[in-house]
């Protein structure tokens, strides 16, 4: 009866286009309700303790950096490399869209961030040179979604903090499932590749031109280098990453590339700011959600309901995917994060899952359902970019979550793809 309730108030209110913010803390309230016991201190005092989290500090941080190597030319010098090295043979465009997807997801931890750069430098450089727009702008969203998966993760940070697992191994942990969704890009493109006939390849550049645009995205390069080698030597936390990373990408754009002016240093602050206060607004009305959740102990109902599956990990795996990948395809990646991590979590610990291993899967349904109607939050992204209609997009990116889809499944079938990178960091 109180998951019956919980589920349909918060869809109820969702369906009538309550903010999903607003939606869950009128879900908080009816479970207040049903319980017997209202008192606004209760939400006032949750909400201000879910957001006065020395984790949460990073999201800030994080957000103001992406910023920063947007406007500063970081993210165009990395999107530069890539082209230098690929660009030249057929479908090159392509492969310089995916590895400057790696490249820029080390930086920013944003999908919708880096879905959003690579489409307005890439999409006119694309269509120049004859390339289908759908299947073009299918691979950019595909490939933007990476960025909550390598490290630095704003969706991890979230993630760690919901469910109060390590963050910094869920960083670890989300980088070689990371790469291997950009070895399966590379794979679906090659084919598409193929078989195009009207695709113009670039010249090819030289050994001396290479070095030139390496040597100019030194700089760049060598940000995931600090953040992951101080994670793993134990020199800052992430949130002290974070901040790290928000004073080198200002201090590059400032001082060395010289793109940011004290000019334009304050609309830049006030778009960091802008998007953080959407995410912190939700993660605050999420807490009071997932106290109310703890006293009316959903979780435990939900273990009773999932009795059968808890012992045996892969099958409940499975149907926990197909639950999110449904989800994904109605709900924002952040509020799914949020509404479903303090629920899940104790099942998962009932059935013997490692905690960082279904978390980093758990955020790669929820980017999957990025790029799927009709919320589709990165289609959306690139669609405004690119001036192209949502049927057209979606029909360039299918194949893209068709792939991602089957890596995710020997995902769960094989755990220790993701589980023995991690023990070997640790």
């Amino acid at each position: 009866m109180t998951v019956a309730i919980f589920v349909g108030t918060l869809l109820g209110f969702m369906a009538f286009g309550v903010p999903i913010a607003f939606a869950l803390l009128l879900s908080a309230i009816a479970l207040m309700f049903h319980l017997s016991f209202f008192d606004p201190q209760i939400i006032a005092q949750n909400m201000l303790t879910g957001a006065d989290n020395f984790s949460l500090m990073a999201v800030p941080l994080f957000m103001l950096a992406g910023e920063a190597m947007n406007a500063g030319g970081m993210s165009r010098r990395m999107v530069h490399l890539a082209a230098s090295f690929v660009g030249h043979i057929k479908g090159g465009l392509g492969y310089v869209a995916i590895m400057a997807s790696i490249l820029l997801a080390a930086l920013s931890g944003s999908a919708v961030a880096d879905a959003a750069a690579l489409a307005a430098m890439l999409v006119p450089m694309l269509r120049s040179r004859g390339y289908d727009m759908n299947q073009s702008t299918g691979l950019i969203a595909a490939g933007g979604i990476i960025a909550p998966i390598i490290p630095p993760s704003i969706s991890f940070i979230i993630f760690g903090v919901a469910a109060n697992i390590s963050i910094t191994k869920l960083f670890i942990a989300g980088i070689v499932p990371g790469l291997l969704m950009g070895l399966t890009l590379v794979v679906v493109w090659a084919c598409i590749a193929r078989r195009s006939t009207t695709i113009q390849s670039s010249p090819k550049e030289s050994w001396e031109e290479r070095a030139r645009a390496f040597k100019d995205s030194l700089w760049a390069l060598f940000l995931p280098v600090i953040i992951i080698g101080g994670l793993r030597g134990g020199i800052f936390t992430p949130t002290e990453a974070a901040a790290v990373a928000a004073m080198y990408a200002l201090f590059v754009g400032m001082v060395v590339y010289r793109e940011i002016t004290i000019k334009s240093l304050f609309p830049l602050l006030v778009n960091a700011a802008m998007t953080t206060s959407v995410v912190m607004y939700l993660v605050a009305a999420a807490l009071v959600t997932s106290y109310m959740i703890t006293l009316a102990d959903l979780p435990q109902e939900l273990i009773e309901m999932l009795g059968p599956l808890i012992d045996s990990p892969t099958l409940l795996m499975f149907c926990l995917v197909i639950l999110l990948t449904l989800i994904g395809t109605a709900m924002d990646l952040t509020p799914t994060i949020l509404i479903l991590a303090p629920v899940l979590m104790p099942v998962i610990e009932k059935a013997g899952i490692d905690p960082t291993y279904f978390g980093v899967i758990f955020i790669m349904v929820g980017c999957a359902g990025l790029l799927t109607p009709p919320v589709g939050t990165v289609l959306n992204v690139v669609c405004g970019v690119a001036r192209i209609r949502m049927e057209d997009i979606i029909k360039g990116v299918w194949p893209y979550v068709l792939a991602y889809t089957a890596l995710i499944f020997l995902l769960v079938i094989f755990p220790e793809i993701v589980l023995a990178p991690l023990r070997w960091f640790y």
